[in-house]
């Protein structure tokens, strides 16, 4: 019934890659109106059309727009876009998925978060349903967010999307290849240099 729908957000926010189980999950349910998921995650996925952070620049004037210093990050941030694949707001500001190529291929792909001043994030976990519920646990009443976040696969699984674990402890938590925060900073020196202002 969404499949084309899924199809357009697969080419608009994950470049045609398949989406992956749990966002097909999440996507459908926020699709059909439902809000289990969306009170237990506090997410909101991006509307077709929407922008990606990386590249809305509508809040900046023109003065700033011009400014050389502003479109070194712009061009910087543009090229970020293309690794940094956010399909949802929530968290920090938006949550997505860090796709670069020197990732390893044969694991899932990594988790990550962008906040509003443009600083990346890492999730744990294996999807994106365990590394916002692995954020979420730090918000829940019980101050143990190793118990809060058993409650909250518990919940998940309820609604039918079990994750790998409900042991905290247990969620993946590989490091990046590529460090986005690193990567990003190169960037933007690398246009600064292009624009004569180092």
């Amino acid at each position: 019934m969404y499949d084309e729908r899924l199809a357009g957000f697969s080419r608009e926010r994950l470049d045609s890659r398949p989406i992956p189980d749990d966002l097909r999950v999440l996507l459908v349910a926020q699709w059909e109106g439902r809000t289990d998921f969306t009170h237990l995650l506090d997410l909101e996925f991006f509307e077709s059309g929407e922008a990606h952070p990386l590249l809305d620049t509508s809040y900046l004037s023109e003065k700033e727009l011009a400014d050389p210093e502003m479109q070194a990050v712009n061009a910087a941030a543009a090229e970020m876009a293309k690794y940094v694949k956010l399909v949802a707001k929530g968290g920090k500001g938006w949550i997505g998925y860090w796709l670069h190529p020197d990732e390893p291929a044969d694991r899932a792909w990594h988790l990550m978060e962008l906040d509003t001043e443009f600083s990346f994030w890492s999730l744990v976990g294996l999807t994106l349903t365990e590394g916002v519920a692995a954020e979420r646990a730090d918000y829940q009443d019980d101050p143990d967010e190793r118990i809060a976040f058993t409650q909250l696969a518990a919940e998940l699984a309820e609604l039918g999307l079990p994750l790998s674990t409900q042991d905290y402890d247990a969620l993946d938590d590989t490091e990046y290849t590529v460090n986005p925060e690193k990567l990003m900073e190169e960037l933007i020196e690398a246009e600064r240099e292009k624009r004569g202002l180092r």
